[in-house]
């Protein structure tokens, strides 16, 4: 007897697969543009509000604080009201709290506003990457969700080019940036009404005959034709609500969580510590804000194709070996930007970073999901997620700590020296590469 959800795996890419990738993709974008936006912020309020290094590390982290909570909460919703239903609800907040920052007339409103902001980015990003990669076809799963985290370069792209061409402009360019930041609340409709709800999460309810629906759209889209629904294997919802849940620190999941956490640790400290504060320190290492923020959307460039690389590298060394090794090139990336000293060899180590270091995003992303059955999926990715903003929460406050102490050669030392751990955690993940989901 077939199963709906190996109907779904068993399923070709469709237009109706694009259509899920690319609408879940944008909010993913929009989540990045985010992000990106404040390091713009920050580095231009510096000089506006004469900020001091403390002030500017609060608003930074401030962010990843409502993220940590966010991505918790948003995980443990994502498996009890659905994911659509939280992936459109975290759009809205997070996008109507980024255009009221855009309002704020002191350092105390803007960081309030920030960690709302937080709340909303957090919960997103782990819901949006369990729903596609729950309908993404067995043998492309893990290169669909590394296009899903590819939307991350475009967001953060955009949040370049306004940095670059907006945030300068005026003394006002930085609330006109994050005013940008209402279309995630605009956007949320679409992802309401216009984005399906996962059907392992549907069935997981008792919720058959919409979970029945879904399945025979995504098949006409592939001109498949559908089983007979007499044939579907059903659970009442009595019975659904009989199953034991379970934990992701269950005796067969613990290990595989405490490395996916070491792993989300690692490249959270690393990454935001880096790219938060980057238009910043190449300010501070005497360049005007147009040139560092110049610097910083060629840097950012290199995303694209790091994802790209990775999403072919993820079906054919598969999901372990590929983040491993983009891990391990993001920590001799980072040694190499702590020694720069030159714009060419700035940019040059900037640009390999972020290659190898959003690479490795991609095939985390793409690892987490398949770790875990569908009661916990989005509790086991959503809790992975949230215990990385941890990090992502103490780097920016650690950084102006070691540039006092040893400079750029200790900030992305210490950088380096996360990487290599998160990459050894790495390798003692389980391949999942071409498995079914575990649905219990």
């Amino acid at each position: 007897m077939t199963t709906r959800t190996q109907r779904l795996d068993d399923l070709p890419f469709t237009g109706r697969h694009r259509r899920l990738l690319t609408g879940s993709g944008v909010g993913w974008a929009l989540d990045a543009m985010d992000v990106g936006l404040i390091s713009f912020v920050m580095a231009a309020l510096a000089v506006q509000w004469d900020l001091s290094s403390t002030q500017l590390s609060w608003i930074g982290s401030i962010g990843f604080v409502g993220m940590a909570i966010g991505a918790s909460l948003g995980g443990l919703l994502a498996d009890r009201i659905g994911r659509r239903q939280v992936f459109a609800a975290t759009l809205l907040v997070y996008g109507l709290a980024t255009g009221a920052a855009a309002l704020s007339t002191s350092v105390a409103m803007l960081i309030v506003l920030r960690f709302v902001v937080g709340l909303g980015l957090g919960a997103e990003l782990p819901v949006a990457s369990t729903l596609v990669s729950e309908f993404a076809p067995r043998k492309v799963r893990g290169r669909v969700v590394v296009a899903l985290e590819a939307f991350w370069a475009v967001g953060w792209l955009l949040a370049a080019l306004i940095g670059y061409f907006v945030v300068p402009t005026s003394d006002d360019g930085w609330r006109w940036a994050l005013a940008v930041g209402l279309v995630p609340a605009a956007y949320a409709l679409v992802v309401r009404f216009g984005l399906p709800e996962s059907v392992r999460y549907l069935e997981s309810r008792g919720r058959h005959a919409e979970a029945e629906a879904i399945v025979r759209d995504y098949e006409r889209s592939a001109g498949v034709t559908s089983a007979p629904e007499d044939e579907q294997p059903v659970r009442t919802v009595a019975e659904v609500e009989r199953a034991p849940r379970g934990s992701v620190w269950a005796p067969n999941l613990r290990r595989r969580t405490a490395a996916l956490w070491i792993v989300w640790f690692g490249i959270n400290f690393s990454y935001y510590g880096a790219f938060i504060w980057l238009p910043s320190l190449l300010v501070a290492q005497g360049f005007d804000l147009v040139t560092s923020f110049g610097y910083t959307l060629l840097i950012t460039l290199a995303q694209l194709p790091g994802y790209g690389v990775a999403a072919w590298l993820i079906e054919v060394w598969g999901r372990r070996l590929t983040l491993g090794v983009f891990l391990a090139g993001s920590a001799v990336s980072a040694g190499l930007f702590g020694l720069a000293e030159t714009p060419s060899t700035i940019v040059a180590a900037g640009m390999a970073l972020s290659f190898f270091n959003l690479g490795a995003w991609g095939a985390l992303y793409a690892i987490g999901p398949e770790l875990y059955p569908t009661p916990v999926r989005g509790a086991g990715t959503g809790s992975a997620a949230a215990f990385g903003r941890l990090a992502s929460i103490i780097a920016p406050l650690l950084v102006p700590v070691l540039l006092g102490a040893g400079g750029n050669g200790l900030v992305f030392g210490a950088f380096a020296a996360s990487f290599v751990v998160a990459a050894l955690a790495a390798f003692t993940l389980p391949e999942r590469a071409g498995a079914v989901l575990d649905e219990r």
